[in-house]
């Protein structure tokens, strides 16, 4: 059995369906079914999803009449055998990672949910959105703390930014209900955090929201109706807090609780020029690829492969690639006494390392001086960090060797080893 059941349901997604598809079966985590829900779509996305299942075997298609999201995603629940659940909107995709990130981090913290970070795109431009800064697991009533200041974020409210667990879903038949057509994906959410006891935040995003037309209020849904959802909304809301908070704390925040009914849900802006927003593309490192001269290329790509992996680090502790890459140097290095050394070592130029030393010490992930140069690293504070460059440098090596078999891994990397043994050997001369 696979150990993750992504379920998407499609509707008339043909224009956007190969994109979040494909960000899927080329996800750097292999062990997936990807069960496509067609739902009755009249457009060309049926053959899109059986054009996929022919050529990838862990593709599975399930084509019927049109009942609706919630209920498609029902039985796309259903039809699940893997031990975590992970969801995707047809218009949307996930990075490459996502769904490593979302099972390493749950595998690794015992959580019953993680939450991650997303992009939310409009048009061309990205910005990335999360709510809890904190990277330690949380009990449910610390999670429902965090929920309360900002209970209309879609990082609350949406399915598609989590990683479940199948037994829960099913020893709780948690479902979606179909009967409502507003926060229908908050109220699963309450309902699945009743059942919680760890909770990991993952600062990382694992996602891309494109953001599309069709709110209620675009809907033309009176204002009355409107309040009227909202408010049986609230019923669901307001039933949680009681069960999470006992009675004396939930009379003390039931005003801060009621404080639902005027909020409105929000994923906040995506607006060019603004900080924090990019182009996208932009969020992600370059890489230009050529079949000439094997080895030169070789080097190339290995170099990006790692950098790309030391980029996703980066974007989970807040720190540019250099920062990491200097951090990554002085662990290797140990005692770091020449500002050269950790230059050469990093392959960041020197006026980038003495501002990344600075960034470092300032966290504080480092213990820096200078004249002369002295930096080691801050055991407890950079903990979490070289735990993540540990999970990097295996990644690298799983996807360097990926595809081999053990004869031929114990072949390769002896190759390698009699090929850099030659290398030292012309760089010490």
């Amino acid at each position: 059995m696979p150990e993750v059941s992504i379920i998407v349901p499609v509707y008339n997604a043909e224009q956007a369906l190969d994109r979040c598809i494909s960000s899927i079966l080329n996800q750097e985590y292999r062990d997936i079914e990807l069960i496509l829900m067609d739902d009755g779509s009249k457009d060309g996305s049926a053959s899109i999803c059986d054009s996929y299942a022919e050529k990838d075997s862990r593709v599975k298609v399930v084509h019927k009449e049109n009942s609706g999201v919630s209920d498609t995603r029902n039985q796309g629940i259903e039809r699940a055998t893997g031990k975590y659940i992970q969801f995707l909107d047809a218009d949307d995709w996930i990075t490459s990672d996502s769904t490593k990130m979302l099972v390493r981090t749950a595998e690794e913290t015992d959580a019953d949910l993680v939450v991650g970070e997303f992009y939310r795109v409009v048009g061309d431009h990205l910005s990335r959105k999360g709510s809890i800064e904190s990277d330690r697991v949380l009990t449910q009533q610390e999670y429902a703390e965090f929920m309360k200041l900002s209970p209309a974020d879609y990082y609350y409210g949406v399915i598609w930014n989590k990683l479940y667990r199948k037994e829960i879903l099913d020893t709780y038949q948690i479902r979606m209900d179909s009967g409502i057509s507003f926060c229908e994906d908050f109220i699963f959410n309450l309902e699945y955090v009743l059942h919680c006891k760890r909770i990991a935040p993952l600062n990382l995003p694992v996602y891309y929201y494109v953001k599309t037309e069709g709110s209620l209020v675009s809907q033309n849904m009176s204002l009355k109706r409107l309040y009227d959802m909202k408010t049986s909304v609230y019923q669901y809301y307001d039933s949680f807090f009681r069960n999470v908070l006992d009675e004396a704390e939930y009379r003390k925040e039931r005003p801060g609780i009621a404080a639902f009914l005027v909020s409105a849900a929000t994923d906040e802006f995506t607006i060019p020029f603004v900080p924090g927003t990019k182009k996208v593309g932009e969020e992600k490192l370059s890489f230009y690829s050529s079949d000439r001269h094997v080895l030169s290329n070789a080097v190339y790509d290995l170099n990006k492969l790692y950098e790309h992996l030391l980029h996703t680090v980066a974007l989970k502790h807040e720190l540019s690639l250099n920062e990491v890459k200097v951090f990554s140097a002085i662990r290797a290095i140990g005692s770091v006494s020449s500002l050269k050394e950790l230059a050469d070592r990093s392959g960041v130029g020197e006026t980038h390392v003495l501002a990344a030393l600075q960034v470092l010490a300032t966290k504080p992930l480092i213990r820096v001086s200078f004249a002369p140069l002295s930096a080691s690293i801050m055991t407890d504070r950079g903990a979490g960090l070289m735990h993540d460059l540990d999970h990097a440098e295996a990644d690298f090596e799983t996807m360097c060797l990926e595809g081999l078999n053990e004869t031929d891994r114990e072949a390769f990397l002896e190759n390698v080893s009699h090929v850099l043994n030659h290398i030292r050997t012309a760089l010490s001369q």
